[in-house]
């Protein structure tokens, strides 16, 4: 099995994803018709550079993981495209990149590291599985499983004929990066691959995942409610607000000037340790809006203290800001028809 290789060069983005849309339809009535359909991602459109960690955060609901599982293709998209370094995905190879050599470049890290391994299975096993499927024989594959074993700080001899049941949360969730790993990807979706650990763990596996990203050249999309985290891992934030993106650009352009109403609700929700900066009022209220039936214009409307006439009336599009910085926010475009269109907005986070 050869390594998989950079066709693009440095300046293709790795991935590039255009109109992403995943519609559920609800079912009901006597003979199942389809009633409504829940918009769980509408029209994503980003970028995934190559050799970068994309933090993705919002709400829960947002279409974080939706938009995730669309990635590693486990659902299929009902519109838009996937183009992998330059090459269509899930084309027939004549003319794009096959899914099942397009699923080798990508794995994915989930949420529950328990629920995500084969109970049955010891972890050598687990993690040898995916290479023998693509062609290693049992030999190499167990070989290759031990290596990874030790690249995330298991000890093969110790551990490699363990069951999952047999090791901590945050063991299990080494052995799913381990497991990730065994293909050789070129990128890892990690879908709140910390949010189940205690801090003390966590801050081990996000250091074990810095370190692994130098060493094998990998690219990370990482999703999570922890906006720390996020700040800590990113190199790019995208922020995605009821199946849509409404803010992207660099971490410290995020962090530090936030364009959009709803990104400066999330991040001065983030509690504070010093008394002098503690909120004594909720930056954000309400809950968001059922995606069966989304508001007209900007979504994020009903629950912005800044919307008008505009924001009902047309939806916003992606003022670009500067370097890479990208918000989809009325008061970001100039002459778009707010009031407040064009002006910089000092907000204390």
């Amino acid at each position: 099995m050869e390594p998989n290789q950079d066709r693009g060069g440095p300046a293709q983005p790795l991935l590039a994803l255009r109109g992403l849309t995943k519609h559920f339809p609800i079912k009901g009535g006597l003979f199942g018709t389809t009633v409504a359909t829940v918009r769980a991602v509408d029209g994503v459109s980003f970028d995934v550079l190559k050799g970068e960690t994309l933090g993705i955060v919002g709400e829960s609901g947002c279409g974080k993981s939706t938009t995730a599982r669309l990635l590693v293709q486990l659902l299929g998209l009902d519109a838009g495209t996937m183009v992998f370094d330059g090459e269509a995905v899930g084309e027939p190879r004549a003319s794009g990149l096959a899914l099942r050599d397009y699923r080798r470049q990508v794995q994915m890290v989930f949420q529950d590291s328990y629920a995500s391994l084969n109970p049955r299975l010891p972890i050598e096993d687990s993690i040898a599985f995916a290479p023998k499927v693509h062609g290693l024989s049992e030999s190499e594959a167990n070989e290759r499983a031990r290596e990874l074993l030790a690249a995330v700080g298991l000890a093969p001899a110790q551990f490699a004929r363990r069951y999952p049941h047999e090791l901590s949360g945050g063991q299990r969730q080494r052995v799913n990066i381990a497991r990730a790993l065994a293909l050789q990807p070129r990128l890892v979706i990690l879908d709140e691959p910390v949010s189940a650990l205690d801090k003390s763990v966590e801050a081990q596996v996000l250091n074990l995942l810095v370190d692994l990203k130098q060493k094998f050249n990998l690219t990370f999309v990482f999703i999570s409610h922890d906006l720390n985290v996020v700040q800590f891992i990113s190199d790019r934030v995208l922020v995605m607000y009821l199946g849509e993106v409404v803010e992207i650009g660099p971490v410290d352009a995020i962090y530090d000037r936030p364009a959009h109403p709803y990104t400066r609700a999330l991040l001065a929700s983030r509690p504070s340790m010093d008394p002098a900066f503690r909120r004594t009022v909720p930056p954000l209220v309400g809950d968001p809006p059922n995606p069966v039936n989304p508001p007209s214009g900007c979504r994020f409307r009903t629950r912005c203290g800044f919307a008008e006439d505009v924001c009902a009336a047309k939806k916003p599009v992606a003022a670009d800001l500067g370097d890479g910085h990208l918000a989809a926010c009325h008061m970001a475009t100039p002459g778009s028809g707010h009031s407040k269109a064009g002006a910089i907005m000092e907000v204390a986070i």
